[in-house]
Order: structure tokens, then C-alpha cells, then sequence
């Protein structure tokens, strides 16, 4: 019943944009009042979780947010899930002043330090005759694997993949994918070490980045 009526909105033009506008307030680009007074019936959480007060919580009804169990989203951080879900596991914690906009999955044990950017969204610039503003937005999905530590000011942009128990060193900027087990840094970020779990050694490792296709 529920994604037939999400399907009927999505296929309706003006009906889209006039609930839009009853949940969004359309100057701002955030929840109305009345919503976000709505928000325990909608965000779902684990028990043990923590969100501090002061956090942004841009979020709506129609893309789903999970917090695990046992999960921290520190102070001053920004959660939109206006365009996309946002899903995060169990024990992982999203550090201080952190921005998440989905399309975003996090997994378990997974540690943000402060001032992390992990967005789904992109701009389009296809037109230089037109505004930017105008031309609308693209959207893809951010996953991050079990075991992660994202250093302080790293930037994952829309799309990009992070293996399990891998490390992001602090004012990385990632772009493309990287496998498990690979401490990446720089702009744009590159595997500067990988580990074999099977031998317990890190080896260095001067490749390229995997690229998305």
C-alpha cells in the first residue's frame, strides 16, 4: 500500500511538489516545524543510541534513517536524508561536526573524527548558460564498510565505496573506491598502505586508485 502511494506521488508531478512543499519549507531547504516536532515516529534507532541535542536532524519521512545499536552522533553534526536514506550500524560513531547526506550506508564499528563530510549528493554543471543552482542534482550511493576510521576533515564525495577495516587519513578527499584493508590519504586520496589479513603484515602498496566504472 505504502510504495504504491510512494510510486502514485513520484508519477504526479504537482502532487510531488505540493506534498514537498507541506513537509519542506521551500526557502530554508529543511523540515517544517510541525514535522520535525513528528520526528520520533519516523526515525528509527537501536537501543543504547545517542544523539546529542544539538545535532541537525534534516530528516523526513519518505527516506528511511537507522541508527544501530549503541551508536553516538556527537554535537554540531548535520544528518539530510532528504535525498537519500541513511543508514548507520551498530557501536559506530559519528564525530564532532560531521555532514551526512544520503544516499549513505555506514556499517558497524565505524569511527568519523570531527569535522567529517560524507555526501551523496552532487551538483549538476552541464549547462554554463545556466545557473548551477538550476540544474539540479545527481545522487549515488556512499558505502562505508564495517571497521572504518575516517581521519578529521576527510571529504568522501557521492558514490565511493570504502572496503572493511579500512583507514582514511585526516584531510583526505576521496573519489573513487578503495578495497578493504587500505590506509588511503591525499587529494585526491590514493592507498598509501594495504594490510594481508592472512599473513598479519602491512605492505606498501603504489598503485592507483580503483576507479569506478
Amino acid at each position: 500500500m505504502l510504495v504504491r502511494l510512494k510510486e502514485k506521488i513520484k508519477n504526479n508531478p504537482p502532487l510531488k511538489t505540493f506534498i514537498h512543499r507541506l513537509l519542506v519549507h521551500p526557502i530554508k531547504t529543511r523540515p517544517r516545524f510541525w514535522l520535525r516536532c513528528c520526528r520520533f515516529l519516523y526515525i528509527k534507532r537501536g537501543k543504547g543510541t545517542v544523539i546529542y541535542r544539538n545535532t541537525r536532524k534534516d530528516i523526513v519521512p519518505f527516506n528511511d534513517f537507522y541508527l544501530g545499536d549503541h551508536s553516538v552522533i556527537e554535537s554540531f553534526s548535520t544528518l539530510n536524508n532528504m535525498v537519500g536514506e541513511i543508514r548507520i550500524g551498530s557501536r559506530s560513531r559519528i564525530g564532532l561536526g560531521n555532514t551526512i547526506i544520503g544516499p549513505v550506508h555506514i556499517g558497524n564499528d565505524v569511527n568519523l573524527a570531527q569535522g567529517v563530510v560524507v555526501s551523496g549528493l552532487n551538483h549538476n554543471y552541464e549547462d554554463p548558460c545556466q545557473t548551477i543552482i538550476s540544474q539540479g542534482v545527481v545522487t549515488s550511493l556512499i558505502t562505508i564498510e564495517d571497521d572504518v576510521w575516517v581521519g578529521a576533515n576527510a571529504v568522501l564525495l557521492f558514490g565511493v565505496t570504502i572496503g572493511h577495516h579500512s583507514v582514511v587519513a585526516g584531510g583526505s578527499i576521496v573519489t573513487h573506491d578503495f578495497p578493504p584493508y587500505s590506509v588511503v590519504a591525499g587529494n585526491p586520496a590514493k592507498v598509501i598502505k594495504y594490510y594481508d589479513p592472512q599473513q598479519n603484515l602491512s605492505l606498501i602498496h603504489i598503485s592507483e586508485p580503483t576507479r569506478r566504472t
